[in-house]
């Protein structure tokens, strides 16, 4: 931010584009206040609390989230510091199965998921394609009754990497996904000993930026 033309060999808005800061365990407090300001959040860049917020995001950085590839997954992270973002729903508890029986060709993925929205509470299931497709199905059948713009969401990208490979099979392993709803794309990140329930942190958080967005333009 001090120097950018250490990196930039022409300024950008000259040309029609504009500076990208990225994120990760590297990124000084200049660099979150920036993208701080670029959210419509004004701090005091000596305020405890960014010095905190900084300190959250190495802190996450280390454990294996990767923000530089889900901007959603900040965006939110920065908004919940603050107190900016609203609790749409609750978790109760989520359960997957998965069965393969010797006659079946391929294995079937059921997942059942418990929310409470405001007061109501929700008991959905659905079966998948997998996993991780079934949670999803599962998530969007509790919620779409009470947020019907998330019938406009799909998932087009889903990744996983393995944070620590010297863990073998029970590394931390972060899951990436990338949404879109038609107007834009957005991507997200959870990371976790458990595929499902990185997988879980990836998806709940795509579907909250996607309703915090449409809530915000709505203002």
């Amino acid at each position: 931010m001090k120097r950018s033309d250490t990196y930039e060999h022409i300024d950008p808005s000259l040309v029609g584009n504009r500076r990208k800061i990225t994120v990760s365990d590297l990124s000084g407090k200049s660099n979150i206040v920036y993208k701080l300001r670029e959210m419509g959040i004004e701090v005091d860049e000596r305020s405890p609390e960014v010095l905190k917020l900084v300190e959250k995001i190495k802190e996450l950085e280390k454990e294996g989230y990767h923000f530089e590839a889900a901007e959603a997954s900040f965006e939110l992270l920065c908004k919940r510091h603050f107190g900016l973002v609203r609790n749409y729903f609750d978790l109760d508890a989520y359960r997957v199965l998965i069965a393969k029986r010797s006659t079946d060709e391929l294995p079937v993925s059921e997942a059942t998921v418990r929310l409470f929205v405001g007061g109501v509470k929700e008991h959905t299931a659905s079966l998948g394609n997998g996993p991780v497709n079934a949670l999803d199905k599962a998530l969007r059948k509790a919620l779409e009754e009470f947020y019907p713009n998330l019938k406009e969401v799909q998932l087009i990208d889903y990744k996983v990497r393995i944070v620590n490979e010297s863990e073998g099979t029970s590394a931390k392993v972060r899951v990436l996904i990338e949404s879109t709803d038609g107007k834009r794309k957005w991507g997200t990140v959870g990371v976790s000993e458990n595929i499902i329930e990185a997988s879980w942190i990836a998806l709940t958080d795509s579907i909250v930026y996607k309703l915090m967005k449409d809530e915000e333009e709505m203002e």
